[in-house]
């Protein structure tokens, strides 16, 4: 999916919502344990009853692999339910170099056919080179996360500079692809910082977690955050997929996504 593609779903669904699909067992209705694939089922749901309120959904990766086998070929059914039109992004956080990162880059952009995969990028350029080559594709790096230990790394000034590691990480990833390509992670709790990325970023989409019950603001976020196209895909997931734990959960996730979505539709109809 092309950037301008992606602003025009935002557009047409007054929204840029990006729902995360990070289903625990033990967390997840009852009466859905009752199916071959209770997981799978899960996220059919809420993806049926959400899907006209958000233009993104973000599979946690690490919540099918803790699965096993039977995990990841239920995050491929879970891909392959998505529709076309639809953002998908696996949140799968691979960093290395070579071969493996190509190898990554294989299993997530063909096999599974996803328009996005979060990255980290500590290897430097060659963990992000494999992903590149692939036409509208994309890599979100992280660039300043919502962790309340972020601050060991990402927020230290370089030696005889008044530069933050992370903005090294950001300015030096803008040699490597367009806004086309590259998109970067940055907490909705780190909001305070989004007026400094946007001043070095002003073209590229954020991936901002953290709002919901992490606490971050979209008012904040959207405020500091919104560039011309939008540029934003905020992430939304326990607050909206575990709205419920009854039979119910999916009728109460569709309604904490519109809430959500109508939210997020006053800020896109100042911007448009």
């Amino acid at each position: 999916m092309t950037l301008a593609t992606l602003f025009e779903k935002i557009k047409e669904k007054k929204s840029y919502l990006c729902i995360g699909l990070d289903p625990a067992m033990h967390k997840i209705p009852k009466h859905l344990l009752q199916y071959d694939d209770p997981i799978f089922e899960f996220n059919k749901q809420i993806i049926d009853a959400t899907l006209p309120y958000c233009v993104a959904y973000k599979p946690n990766v690490a919540f099918y692999e803790a699965l096993g086998t039977k995990g990841w070929e239920t995050l491929e059914k879970t891909f392959n339910y998505l529709p076309q039109e639809i953002f998908t992004i696996a949140d799968a956080k691979r960093g290395d170099i070579g071969n493996t990162s190509a190898c990554y880059a294989q299993a997530f952009f063909e096999h599974m056919n996803v328009d996005a995969i979060t990255v980290a990028p500590y290897m430097g350029k060659d963990t992000v080179k494999p992903f590149l080559i692939y036409e509208n594709k994309w890599v979100i790096l992280l660039a300043l996360t919502s962790n309340a230990s972020s601050k060991d790394f990402q927020t230290l000034y370089l030696k005889d500079s008044n530069e933050q590691l992370f903005e090294r990480v950001v300015k030096e990833s803008l040699l490597w692809a367009t806004p086309d390509q590259l998109m970067f992670v940055v907490g909705a709790t780190q909001a305070k910082m989004l007026t400094k990325i946007r001043a070095m970023i002003p073209q590229h989409f954020l991936l901002i977690p953290g709002v919901g019950t992490q606490g971050g603001s979209l008012e904040e976020v959207s405020q500091l955050g919104m560039n011309q196209q939008c540029g934003l895909l905020v992430n939304v997931s326990r607050s909206i997929i575990y709205a419920s734990k009854d039979k119910d959960f999916a009728s109460q996730a569709a309604a904490a996504a519109k809430k959500v979505q109508q939210e997020m539709k006053k800020f896109l109809d100042i911007l448009l």
